[in-house]
């Protein structure tokens, strides 16, 4: 598995500690470095990489190192630096080397390595004589586990894999590329929603090492092997026992309202208001950290959201913000410029703990607001028995069940007032809006009942008859 460390340091790595823990190795390994200087490479004499540190990334948000690497770790102070120290997994020596480059690091800076380590962890390993390691991934591609014309495979073990700059540097190359991704993890290791949303579907994958031996797709349960240079479907449709394995039920839910919203390009609109607002009227408080990977950093700023978005435009822009630990918290924000104006695509999600109800009375308050203030489009609101800390376990688990629909004024008025206020079904949408521009919100049940997926299907067909699908 990927031999990674991290170490959390209440001062800045600066260029003398990164010089004396890269020299861990002893003077015989080389230096390079890439992604315009933000990750260095530690490598034997004839170019193998051995160790990569990326470029250390200063925290400014609350519970970060605990959602991502276990609870007992509890940096001190309200910022502290996130330095990761990846290990090759085709060089047997590189772990106790990377060990070592973050065990100086924190006995220079202070600190906690990540895993902790026995004393003595930070003595100087001679990984230079170790020639089993692979040459460094071709262009730009960061380093990778094992590397075919088809797939880019990612060896992985942490208690939580989240959206960390390096996959999604992976993920954009690959996807370039026209490779795959696929990430192989022992079967305790939990996705977060970013990444598991950033995966999307075929061709990547998120492969685990079934504890009954081989492996299988951690999203469907699919039996995989290994064939012509990827992972693939054994091909008789087999799933695994450990994925359909029944978990005793913990009464945890997670409720997730995902939405889009539309403006027009104003040189005064500010981007994340709409996910700000669906924050407050959900949780009572405001995202309080943001960013464009896992670990989160930045305090919650629109203002900052936005000026990216106009750096990057008219690319889209990719963006995450996260809560408080008191409420878990998160939500993919994406932005794209499209012939109508600049949209906003969210998805939000909030954990509760078993005996705690979703509020599911501030959806249409909610949707509401988004209507009358920030250009709403749609709205679905879903209920699922899951974790409260909205990690994803390689195991099937009961599906989402909508809770209500939201129509915007635009396609209300493309369906027609009086065909959108009237579906075949024992349901009547509350109009929202102006009675210029009324809006329809559309409830579908508490989120207990799966029969709520037929409702919604029946709704769709209806109104996609006028809209053209929604």
């Amino acid at each position: 598995m990927t031999q990674d460390f991290i170490a959390l340091t209440p001062k800045a790595p600066d260029a003398a500690a990164l010089l004396a823990a890269l020299h861990a190795g002893g003077p015989d390994l080389t230096l390079t470095t890439t992604d315009d200087d933000a990750v260095v490479h530690l490598c034997t004499a004839d170019g193998r990489p051995l160790v990569s540190v990326e470029a250390p990334l200063l925290i400014h948000t609350a519970g970060e190192a605990e959602r991502l690497l276990g609870p007992d770790l509890s940096p001190a102070g309200t910022s502290y630096w996130w330095t990761e120290i990846r290990a090759s997994t085709a060089a047997p020596g590189a772990e106790a080397l990377a060990a070592s480059v973050g065990g100086r690091l924190t006995t220079l800076l202070g600190g906690t390595l990540w895993p902790r380590r026995e004393p003595g962890s930070t003595a100087v390993v001679d990984a230079a004589q170790d020639h089993h390691a692979v040459a460094a991934s071709p262009g730009d591609l960061p380093v990778v586990d094992v590397l075919t014309d088809s797939t880019a495979v990612v060896l992985a073990d942490r208690p939580v894999l989240g959206l960390t700059t390096w996959l999604a540097d992976i993920l954009r190359i690959t996807t370039a590329a026209d490779r795959a991704l696929h990430l192989v993890t022992p079967p305790h290791v939990r996705l977060t929603l970013p990444l598991r949303a950033a995966l999307g579907g075929a061709p990547n994958r998120w492969v685990v090492q079934d504890p009954a031996g081989g492996y299988y797709d951690g999203l469907s349960g699919a039996v995989l092997v290994w064939r012509n240079g990827t992972f693939a479907p054994i091909g008789d449709g087999r799933v695994a026992d450990a994925f359909t394995a029944t978990a005793a039920p913990t009464g945890e839910h997670q409720l997730t309202v995902a939405f889009r919203t539309l403006h027009a390009p104003d040189a005064d609109l500010l981007l994340g208001a709409s996910l700000q607002t669906a924050w407050r009227h959900l949780t009572g408080t405001d995202p309080v950290g943001w960013g464009t990977a896992e670990p989160v950093n930045l305090p919650w700023s629109p203002r900052q959201l936005t000026t990216l978005a106009r750096d990057r435009a008219p690319a889209p822009t990719h963006t995450l913000a996260i809560g408080t630990p008191a409420r878990p918290a998160i939500a993919t924000h994406r932005t794209t410029r499209t012939a109508a104006g600049v949209a906003e695509d969210v998805t939000l999600a909030i954990g509760y703990a078993a005996g705690e109800q979703a509020p599911l009375e501030a959806i249409e308050p909610l949707a509401a607001e988004l209507v009358d203030a920030h250009g709403l489009t749609t709205m679905l609101t879903t209920l699922r028995a899951a974790r409260a800390d909205l990690t994803l376990p390689a195991r099937l688990g009961p599906p989402p069940v909508p809770v209500a629909f939201t129509l915007g004024p635009r396609d209300v008025r493309e369906a027609g007032l009086a065909h959108a206020r009237r579906p075949p079904l024992a349901i009547r949408p509350a109009q929202l809006g102006t009675p210029d521009a009324p809006s329809l919100h559309y409830p579908l049940g508490d989120g207990t009942d799966t029969a709520a997926w037929t409702t919604l299907s029946r709704l769709a067909a209806h109104l996609g008859s006028r809209v053209g699908g929604v």
